[in-house]
């Protein structure tokens, strides 16, 4: 694979990326879904490869003519090589430039959502694993790793998905992947039409305080092309480019979090080894990257946070990283699922995403009221909407709720990530979780996923939901 090949396959997949946004642009039904354009890109890349494309071709021609499709077996090598780095680069940029409050602010805004969130994710885990051992595992035959796949797809989205690769070859669950990309994007499609249903009947039925009806959402949230006059710039200028371009200083900090990231499993490798030499067990060798590219990201912020007088780290630039990489992410594990292995897997494939989709609908519709005091849906909606897909869908949820931000949803929202993430929905433990299953048996981890359920779930309706007078007042 030369440099050049790398480069192309970059190219063509930015121009993929362009073509699902056209796509969007010319289909309404698209834009009434608020589907994402790396999304249609990667469908449009998917059909027109070697899954789709490059299968039909060959039976009528008889020979292999095109056997990628349109693309190149390089292009396609550097696409499915992708998102295990990408990842990285999303994870990495999660706090960086993020001015991190007083933690009993964090946890008096956001604790509801913490609750909610953890209740489902733990809630994902053991229903998925329940699944998997009285379903999946007699029926056919399927690994046990299988009852992380829940969790790992919707809470984790793609970016999970796809940097779990490696764990899933390590761990002898190949076909893994293609499932868990699969699920993902099953995720991703139900949590947004299903969230737009929600609040057609949320504005009809008067649940939410601040929702506007359907009908009035603008052209610009549907087209997502914003007009003239409410375009804001997507970053500051906090260097001056005869020193440093910003965006580079921006790459690089992203860049150095990764790298200390990297460190830092290294030597949780080492240590692994040397205190479980004998024993067989393997927890941190399999676990990837991305989540110490987090704690790589937070170490960096604190220590800019510190030394960092003259406020050069702009948030909106890294967001502006974090999203270019989640969108090339997305485009390319789409495009290079693999149909076969989901085909070869399907009963299984459909069990576990309507379990995960029906777990997730239930699990708003009756803890949401019950955990937060007040503005239950607007802010139930983003946690829901993480919890099928991606924040980002749980924050175009928010933002379609309540637009002007005259509830404490998106600031909840941000909160909770600060608590969430590191553990679960792509942090440490979602990492672990297939390794500690294996190593440590799906029983004990059913059991184990099942009492923190049950915590969170006391915590989230005993505590939280119990404070609406404390909340009225504030």
């Amino acid at each position: 694979m030369t440099v050049e090949i790398v480069a192309f396959a970059l190219m063509v997949i930015s121009i993929v990326l362009i073509i699902g946004k056209w796509i969007r642009l010319r289909v309404p039904v698209f834009q009434r879904l608020f589907l994402p354009s790396s999304l249609l890109g990667g469908f449009f890349a998917l059909l027109l490869g070697p899954e789709v494309i490059g299968r039909i071709i060959t039976p009528v021609t008889g020979e292999e003519v095109m056997p990628y499709g349109i693309f190149t077996e390089g292009i396609y090598e550097v696409w499915a090589e992708l998102p295990g780095l990408l990842i990285n680069v999303v994870f990495a940029s999660l706090f960086i430039g993020f001015a991190l409050p007083r933690l009993q602010e964090i946890w008096k805004v956001g604790g509801p959502q913490v609750a909610l969130g953890y209740t489902i994710s733990w809630a994902q885990y053991a229903v998925g694993m329940a699944i998997v051992l009285i379903i999946l595992t007699p029926l056919f035959g399927t690994n046990p790793a299988a009852g992380a796949l829940i969790e790992i797809s919707f809470v984790g989205g793609h970016g999970t998905a796809a940097g779990l690769s490696d764990t899933f070859e390590s761990l002898g669950f190949p076909e893994g992947y293609d499932l868990a990309v699969g699920l993902a994007t099953v995720g991703i499609l139900s949590g947004v039409v299903i969230g737009i249903v929600m609040l057609n009947i949320a504005a009809r039925k008067g649940k939410s305080e601040t929702l506007q009806h359907p009908d009035d959402i603008s052209v610009d949230q549907q087209t997502g092309i914003l007009d003239q006059d409410r375009r804001e710039p997507a970053g500051q200028m906090t260097t001056s480019t005869v020193s440093i371009e910003p965006l580079a200083l921006h790459i690089g900090l992203v860049g150095l979090s990764i790298f200390i990231g990297y460190w830092i499993l290294e030597a949780l490798v080492w240590v692994e080894e040397v205190l479980w030499l004998d024993t067989g067990v393997e927890i941190i060798a399999h676990v990837p990257l991305f989540p110490f590219a987090m704690i790589g990201g937070i170490i960096v912020q604190v220590f800019m946070s510190r030394y960092d007088k003259n406020d050069i780290v702009d948030r909106q630039i890294v967001s502006r990283i974090q999203n270019t990489a989640l969108d090339l992410l997305i485009v390319s594990a789409l495009a290079t699922l693999s149909l076969q292995v989901i085909g070869d897997n399907l009963w299984e494939f459909i069990i576990l995403a309507v379990v995960g989709v029906v777990l997730n609908v239930i699990m708003f519709i009756y803890l949401a009221p019950r955990m937060i005091p007040h503005f239950w849906f607007e802010r139930g909606i983003g946690d829901f909407g993480q919890s099928m897909g991606v924040a980002a869908t749980g924050i175009m949820l928010m933002k379609i709720v309540d637009p002007e931000q005259k509830t404490p949803a998106m600031k909840a929202f941000g909160y909770k990530q600060i608590f969430f993430e590191p553990m679960v929905g792509g942090g440490l433990v979602t990492a672990a979780a297939m390794p500690l299953i294996i190593n440590f048996g799906a029983v004990p981890f059913l059991i184990a996923t099942t009492l923190l359920t049950v915590a969170f779930w006391l915590l989230g309706v005993l505590y939280f939901g119990k404070n609406k007078q404390n909340e009225r007042r504030e």
